[in-house]
């Protein structure tokens, strides 16, 4: 028998237990910002001081918070699956990582990341960035941004995680809203799959799942693992 092939997409939900701010709220304000001042190409452009600010703060609390049990039940599911495992995130930290995932990408890009507007090099950054820093790769100043896929700007990986998800047996989807695409339209391509989303409540495309899981993600997660890896899961 064919080894079957595993997809999970996740979004802010997951890391939302863990603390993560999701820093969005419901009038479409980032922290009090507007969206358009802290999450595109132009708010940067016109006031990079105040970007560099806002994304200095979320890259600071990542040393504050921890992967949480969802994050981790999903990296011991790559590592004891026999099949494939592959892991797209929508979220811009690095629990995933931390927690043990290796096959992942990050679609929205990573805090810990810094890219060049001159070289256009995407680089390990740590710290805090700001028109002073100088890029490794070029050498120059004032060039780079965080590596973080602002609205307007096309996601990293698409191709990737289509075929991945166009191929699996089986999808799920975690913490996600449904409402920001292009990820909101993944589980219309997992036409092979037995599609699966867990959430606390139902996504805006909860319709185009076979199984709906409400409940906090710390509890869900690896109550499906659990189910996956020993075989009570069938797909």
């Amino acid at each position: 028998m064919a080894k079957k092939s595993i997809v999970i997409s996740t979004g802010a939900g997951i890391s939302a237990e863990s603390g993560i701010k999701t820093f969005r709220d419901q009038n479409g304000l980032w922290e009090n910002h507007k969206i358009e001042e802290v999450a595109t190409p132009e708010g940067f452009f016109k006031n990079p001081e105040l970007v560099h600010h806002f994304y200095n703060m979320r890259r600071a609390q990542l040393k504050k918070v921890e992967p949480n049990a969802a994050h981790r039940a999903l990296a011991e599911l790559e590592k004891n699956w026999s099949g494939d495992v592959f892991l797209i995130t929508q979220n811009v930290d690095d629990l995933h990582a931390r927690a043990g995932s290796k096959k992942m990408v990050a679609i929205h890009g990573e805090l810990k990341k810094a890219r060049c507007v001159a070289c256009l090099g995407r680089f390990i950054w740590q710290e805090d960035l700001s028109a002073e820093s100088v890029c490794p790769g070029c050498q120059k100043k004032n060039c780079l941004r965080p590596d973080i896929v602002w609205f307007g700007e096309l996601p990293y990986f698409m191709d990737q995680a289509y075929d991945r998800i166009s191929e699996c047996e089986l999808f799920i989807a975690v913490g996600t809203s449904g409402n920001v695409h292009p990820a909101a339209a993944f589980s219309q391509h997992a036409t092979n799959a037995h599609k699966i989303e867990v959430n606390l409540q139902p996504s805006m495309v909860a319709h185009s799942f076979d199984d709906v899981i409400l409940g906090p993600a710390t509890e869900k997660i690896p109550e499906l693992v659990n189910a996956i890896l020993k075989g009570d899961l069938q797909f």
